[in-house]
């Protein structure tokens, strides 16, 4: 994830609440993407607290440091490295066809360099570590399915050099949607004050954004005919529940909205009450945040400085 914007319950039960769950089946390494973030301008100060930030939300998730490694992308040098020779394999169209540099490119009269060679350093950050699997929301299918080419293209030149990832998407909750607008992906960069529940919003916050919540023209929830915004809602609902779909229809046929928000808030505020308690905990450790971080890198660094040293000998680069 990266550290800017505020970390909300979609980036929660889209990525996070998985990796929790698959940390004890997988090896598995955790990356606060730093590198990535500055595409677009950073307060340096602000961006240095939302990468500690990001840290203590993982741990208060239940990322376990014992179990995994949760690292800061900068701290491993390598990850910047990777990307440049992955960068000379990769052709420019392959660049231009994603949908998010299309969309952010749309938007701005000037484009940075770093936001087309973005999915280059995403794929440096998964095959830096030969990756298996890679649990990522749906918004990021098309940069993993890049990663893939650009792995089969790598290995087409220069001989078998990196693992061919494969995907992991969580059945429920993979896609939240806004509150404000169910018809876009909740996101940490758009900044309205209906749009998300962020992790780290008070009890009345998370209250008053679900209760201002787009519904539809209906006076209750039928499903046969709900519109996006109540389907949001029930999505909310289920992902924290486990609900089955069964135990969803009969809990919401025929409910009103203000009662239905009422649900939907209560169980999002009841799930965030331990896991902000965690946070608060964690952040007034001293020193222990910069442990973690520091331990993940050094846990990680030797796998990546292999794969660096691999790529140059095949790539007939200089080795010391």
């Amino acid at each position: 994830m990266q550290p800017s914007g505020n970390l909300h319950i979609g980036n929660y039960l889209g990525a996070l609440k998985n990796w929790v769950r698959i940390q004890h089946d997988y090896d598995c390494i955790f990356c606060i993407v730093d590198l990535h973030a500055v595409t677009l301008y950073q307060d340096p100060a602000g961006l240095r607290g939302k990468i500690r930030e990001i840290a203590a939300l993982y741990l208060a998730a239940g990322i376990d440091p014992k179990t995994c490694a949760i690292m800061v992308q900068s701290a491993v040098p390598a990850h910047a490295e990777l990307a440049w020779m992955l960068t000379c394999v990769t052709p420019v169209g392959w660049l231009e066809r994603m949908t998010q540099y299309k969309m952010k490119a749309a938007k701005q009269e000037s484009v940075g360099d770093g936001i087309l060679q973005y999915p280059v350093l995403m794929a440096a950050d998964i095959l830096l570590y030969q990756a298996g699997i890679v649990p990522v929301g749906e918004d990021q299918a098309q940069h993993l399915e890049l990663t893939r080419d650009i792995a089969q293209r790598f290995n087409s030149l220069y001989g078998d050099t990196f693992v061919v990832p494969d995907t992991s998407l969580p059945a429920v909750g993979a896609r939240i949607m806004g509150l404000d607008d169910p018809t876009q992906k909740m996101s940490k960069s758009t900044t309205g004050a209906g749009h998300a529940v962020a992790l780290l919003d008070p009890p009345e916050k998370i209250r008053k954004t679900i209760m201002r919540a787009t519904t539809d023209s209906n006076p209750a929830v039928d499903f046969a005919g709900a519109g996006p915004g109540v389907l949001n809602l029930i999505a909310i609902y289920q992902a924290f529940s486990g609900a089955s779909d069964d135990e969803i229809k009969r809990r919401f046929t025929g409910m009103r909205y203000g009662d239905l928000k009422k649900q939907v808030a209560e169980m999002v505020i009841a799930h965030f009450d331990p896991f902000q308690q965690r946070y608060r905990q964690i952040v007034s450790e001293p020193g222990y945040l910069d442990g973690v971080l520091r331990e993940g890198a050094e846990r990680v660094a030797p796998i990546a400085n292999e794969t660096v040293r691999l790529v140059k000998e095949r790539m007939g680069l200089y080795v010391a």
